[in-house]
């Protein structure tokens, strides 16, 4: 997208982590169970419109301009087109409950951006209206969990097991082996793959792929002199061609242009 000695063209996409003030709040207490927490992504005035999205392993609702978008699990960056100034706000579903939420194995949805509407009919409009009748992001973020609230009595919580392998993938530098995880879910390898790709979108190796890139973008928030060798090993990479390769693949840029963008 650019090379790591140029600055980013005017127009050029920018990661959405970095595009405005993103902040996370704690879900409502009858969300806890089956979300991570609700989300705003106010975006700069002078912000490009052109956001990426990168592969977190994760399943969202969000209002953007009105309507209601589900963000199915990414396993490539995904391109938006959003208006300066804007607010996006938005709920993270737990590990294994957007399956729940919407009546379908993620697999169906993988790098998917589909209304609200298709999963949950005329009742996912009326909730995008009253969100939009709010006044300021806090009351639309109010109106948008007091809508889940009155909906999670109604759905069965996620399965503790996909928790703990997302969990135990997320955590672990060097990973804690999938032996571990099929050992304490006492399943085959291919009945893990199977859950994984119905809560997921995807098999373990996969989603070991994406949170190891994700300890990479966090890893480079935290560091005030970030070196990609020590990020790389840091984050459970063999190598910082291992962390360029990957890092290209997941996000369409260079560990560079990543870390430029990030201000680290």
């Amino acid at each position: 997208m650019t090379s790591d000695n140029t600055p980013v063209p005017s127009g050029a996409p920018i990661l959405s982590g970095a595009i405005g003030e993103y902040r996370e709040f704690d879900p409502a207490a009858a969300l806890e169970g089956h979300f991570q927490c609700a989300w705003s992504n106010t975006l700069r005035p002078d912000a490009a419109s052109l956001s990426a999205v990168v592969p977190d392993g994760c399943v969202d609702i969000t209002w953007i301009d009105g309507d209601l978008v589900v963000a199915g699990p990414d396993v490539a960056v995904a391109l938006s087109t959003l208006t300066p100034g804007s607010t996006v706000i938005g709920a993270r579903f737990r590990p294994g409950a957007a399956s729940r939420w919407l009546g379908l194995p993620m697999s169906e949805i993988v790098g998917g951006r589909m209304a609200l509407s298709h999963f949950w009919g005329a009742l996912a409009r009326e909730i995008a209206e009253k969100i939009g009748e709010a006044s300021s992001t806090k009351e639309r973020m109010r109106a948008m969990q007091a809508a889940l609230c009155r909906l999670a009595p109604d759905v069965e919580p996620p399965p503790a097991a996909m928790g703990f392998a997302f969990n135990a993938l997320k955590t672990e530098s060097a990973g804690p082996g999938m032996a571990v995880i099929l050992d304490r879910l006492d399943v085959s390898p291919r009945t893990l793959r199977r859950r994984c790709q119905e809560a997921f979108g995807y098999g373990p190796k996969t989603l070991d792929r994406i949170l190891r890139f994700q300890r990479f973008l966090n890893l480079a928030r935290q560091s005030t002199e970030p070196r990609l060798a020590g990020l790389a090993f840091e984050a459970g990479y063999s190598d910082q061609a291992h962390l360029t390769r990957e890092v290209r693949r997941l996000s369409g840029f260079s560990p560079a242009t990543v870390l430029r963008q990030l201000g680290a």
